[in-house]
């Protein structure tokens, strides 16, 4: 826990409260208010708690102002750039890079843990054959703690280690099959000759008359997708495991009620949003009015996948993640894609436009992250799994430092009620 350096004042009905304020390594200092309301009898009000540290944490830093996001300390451009998703995921974890030893056997441990439990192909079948693929993840990861008895009891520190990894292993082999599942395809399994990124692409696009050829360009643009999507501190899905996690509930149960919080279009739905917009655009020549629309105020229309509520100069991952896009982009090519030669042509036009570097509207990681995807041919429907899979070890990150920290309590959000006093009970027949 930070060390209380300074302290504010707080003064109510002429009385004065001393309140501690922490300075962390990077970042705003924080006050102190968790004896506010039993020294003075009054809480804070901070809807979406927006201004409200809900925990300490020592995994992910991000400066909005600056355009910086930090795991342990590395930006993610270098990570991205330099590193891969399962090396990051250790970082994560374990809060150092791994050495070349230690590496090897997480990826030997991951990888020998993606396939599921046999008698779960049976839960995948009781869904509708058009259920959404988050519908099916949300259901397929909570019912892990029906299948995996050996890994649920949070107070063993092997058990959540296990847990750990095994959700790791296994979301990849999860959000395939509900892919799979949605398009009436049979499952393909896992494979440990394969790396990360290619096994899962594999298990979504081969099939038993003609397996898939991973070609190692979209197989480095889906790892990238993974990386720059692994954690981003305190956001709403995370916040829903810590809060799930608080009350001392499973890790699959957990990481299930963060994978229902990103199903939300406000969080985990912004590049599928991005690609309706292009959609909607339609062709190269309408690029221009609907430029027009975005700059004009009485027009409700918004380019999507532009500008970032957290990043107010430019989005950090957008620069690895526009090479990523621009390689795979090179070799599909967009011709025979109306939508992919929009999303260039739209890209170009924002980017030589004035207004939009004025009001720091760049091109974020869900536009490009869009761009990919759709080139790949995952529907916008898998658009929303991915991004939950790549997640998943930021969720289990913060769920494990959590579950450590000796100042963990259930989390109890108070409220300012403005609903009726106390009234008595009126018998129905004199209502």
């Amino acid at each position: 826990m930070a060390e209380s350096t300074k302290s504010a004042k707080l003064s109510i009905d002429g009385k004065e409260y001393e309140l501690p304020i922490f300075a962390p390594t990077a970042g705003p200092d924080v006050v102190d208010i968790r004896k506010l309301y039993a020294q003075a009898g009054v809480f804070t009000y901070d809807p979406g708690f927006t201004s409200t540290a809900s925990c300490d944490s020592t995994i992910t830093y991000i400066d909005g102002d600056k355009g910086e996001l930090l795991h342990r300390g590395y930006p993610i451009d270098q990570l991205a750039g330099n590193s891969h998703y399962l090396e990051v995921c250790y970082l994560l974890l374990y809060g150092e890079l791994p050495t070349p030893a230690e590496l090897e056997d997480f990826e030997c441990r991951v990888t020998n843990h993606t396939m599921l439990h046999e008698q779960m192909m049976n839960f995948f079948r009781g869904f509708r054959r058009d259920a959404h693929p988050m519908a099916v993840m949300t259901g397929v990861v909570g019912a892990m703690s029906a299948f995996y008895h050996d890994s649920t009891d949070i107070a063993d520190p092997w058990q959540r280690e296990v847990a750990s990894i095994r959700l790791i292993a296994k979301m990849p082999t999860i959000a395939a099959m509900a892919y799979k599942y949605t398009i009436g395809q049979p499952f393909v399994y896992p494979r440990n000759d394969l790396d990360y990124a290619s096994n899962f692409l594999r298990m979504c696009f081969a099939v038993p008359a003609e397996d898939y050829e991973v070609n190692p360009i979209l197989s480095r643009a889906m790892d990238r997708i993974f990386t720059l999507h692994a954690d981003h501190e305190q956001n709403a899905s995370t916040s829903t495991v810590r809060l799930a996690s608080s009350s001392g509930a499973n890790p699959f149960a957990c990481i299930a009620a963060g994978i229902a919080c990103l199903w939300g279009p406000a969080h985990g739905g912004a590049n599928q949003a991005c690609l309706e917009m292009l959609n909607e655009i339609g062709t190269v020549d309408r690029i221009p009015e609907f430029i027009a629309r975005a700059k004009d105020k009485n027009d409700p229309f918004r380019l999507m996948g532009f500008g970032h509520r957290v990043y107010k100069n430019f989005d950090p991952r957008a620069k690895v993640m526009k090479q990523s896009a621009d390689e795979v982009l090179d070799l599909l090519g967009v011709e025979n894609n109306p939508i992919l030669q929009v999303a260039k042509e739209l890209e170009a036009a924002a980017l030589a436009d004035p207004y939009f570097a004025e009001k720091k509207l760049f091109p974020n990681v869900d536009f490009y992250s869009g761009i990919i995807l759709e080139a790949m041919g995952f529907p916008t429907s898998m658009f929303t799994p991915i991004f939950a899979l790549s997640r998943t070890v930021g969720w289990i990150s913060q769920w494990k430092e959590m579950i450590a920290d000796p100042q963990n309590k259930i989390g109890r959000p108070r409220q300012l009620y403005l609903g009726s006093t106390a009234r008595n009970y009126v018998d129905i027949e004199n209502r």
